[in-house]
């Protein structure tokens, strides 16, 4: 009950997004067609348990009436990156496992039409939930088509719905203005949680997952309010708790103490850096073991003029075109927003102008540990002989 996967039976702290969610889905019920539903916020904040929830009443409800037919498809969207692949995995989850289509080859409209002949097949009411939508990015093709596919002839029996699911704030305002018209026909925003409804969740999923005095008095409430502070997740409080009891049982304690809380925010955090680092771009893996060379030799901050030459070099090396200073600097920006590098900005007037300057804000060694794994890159001396030291 405390992993990610976990589908409570009841929602919490989230009343007013599931009124909303509700009045947004009565067209299913009434037999109309459905309104487009857009759904938006940070990462753990309850879209897709609400969703989830949500839905399975909306079926449930739905199988009372004998002139309503309803079906809900799902797919999540992390690893697709343009509207020909969302329209090719949604074909094949339609079809059975004997009858796919393959993922290249086809022209982008007769996707479109394979999938229009799919969801005909079917009938009633068919919502398809788009969760990650932001992954497609620019290309939102997909996300005119679905909804408008009856109104623009190519469905006769069946009446389409699409909720799309974004933890990116920008990723609505980005859309083509027909797309933007048709998808957000009704948006719904989930803030992110306060402490007190972090602390409320945490107890009632605790009930079921811990036995009883499991934890120390406070634990509950420094869970809630590390991840209140931090992202207002839901997810992240539920990952201390249970990184909190697995800290507890490998010292074979009986309780969780708040000293667990706090070595399993930083267990956690470390993990984080390391996913992130290893999800980087060939380009962000020189720019990152370009630093760090840096690192090794001197004190940082370092300027981007100091670290271009060193990623050229190490780029050159292992037989990579090294991008234009400019755009390396972008990756170094990434790196920043991930926190793995600290930034600073300098402004030394008409003589020196601002510039930025970059340095690690985590421990050299967490990362010659991830740099050791990567593949495909010549590493420094200084740099191997670091990642040999910490294995």
């Amino acid at each position: 009950m405390l992993r990610d996967d976990y589908q409570p039976n009841s929602i919490m702290a989230r009343e007013s997004e599931l009124s909303a969610y509700q009045t947004a889905l009565q067209p299913v019920i009434n037999g109309a067609q459905p309104r487009n539903i857009f759904l938006y916020g940070k990462t753990g904040v309850g879209k897709t348990a609400v969703s989830r929830y949500i839905l399975e009443q909306l079926q449930h409800d739905s199988d009372q009436y004998d002139d309503v037919s309803l079906s809900v498809f799902w797919l999540n969207c992390t690893n697709l990156s343009s509207s020909y692949q969302v329209a090719v995995n949604l074909v094949n989850t339609l079809r059975p496992d004997d009858n796919q289509i393959s993922t290249t080859g086809y022209p982008q409209q007769r996707v479109f039409d394979l999938l229009y002949s799919e969801l005909d097949a079917i009938g009633g009411t068919v919502l398809i939930v788009l969760d990650e939508i932001d992954h497609i990015g620019n290309d939102d093709e997909i996300l005119y088509e679905i909804p408008r596919a009856r109104s623009n002839g190519h469905l006769t029996e069946t009446k389409p719905g699409v909720i799309g699911i974004s933890n990116d704030f920008g990723f609505r305002d980005d859309l083509s203005p027909k797309v933007k018209d048709t998808l957000c026909e009704e948006e719904i925003h989930f803030s992110p949680y306060n402490a007190p409804d972090l602390e409320a969740i945490l107890e009632r999923r605790a009930e079921g997952a811990l036995y009883e005095d499991a934890t120390e008095s406070g634990v509950l409430s420094l869970c809630a309010a590390v991840a209140a502070q931090d992202s207002g997740s839901a997810r992240q409080a539920l990952d201390l708790l249970y990184q909190a009891g697995e800290l507890a049982r490998a010292a074979d304690r009986e309780r969780i103490n708040e000293d667990d809380v706090h070595a399993a925010r930083n267990k956690l955090e470390r993990s984080q850096v390391e996913h992130g680092m290893r999800e980087l771009t060939r380009h962000g893996h020189l720019s990152l073991v370009a630093v760090l060379h840096l690192a090794l030799e001197s004190n940082g901050p370092f300027r981007v003029r100091d670290i271009y030459p060193r990623y050229r070099t190490i780029a050159e090396q292992s037989d990579i075109d090294p991008l234009v200073r400019r755009r390396m600097h972008d990756h170094l920006a990434d790196l920043a927003i991930l926190g793995i590098l600290d930034r600073h900005s300098r402004n030394e007037g008409r003589s020196g102008g601002q510039y930025y300057e970059y340095e690690f804000s985590v421990e050299l060694d967490l990362v010659a540990n991830v740099v050791s794994d990567f593949e495909g890159l010549t590493l420094p001396r200084r740099v191997v002989e670091l990642t040999q030291s910490v294995e």
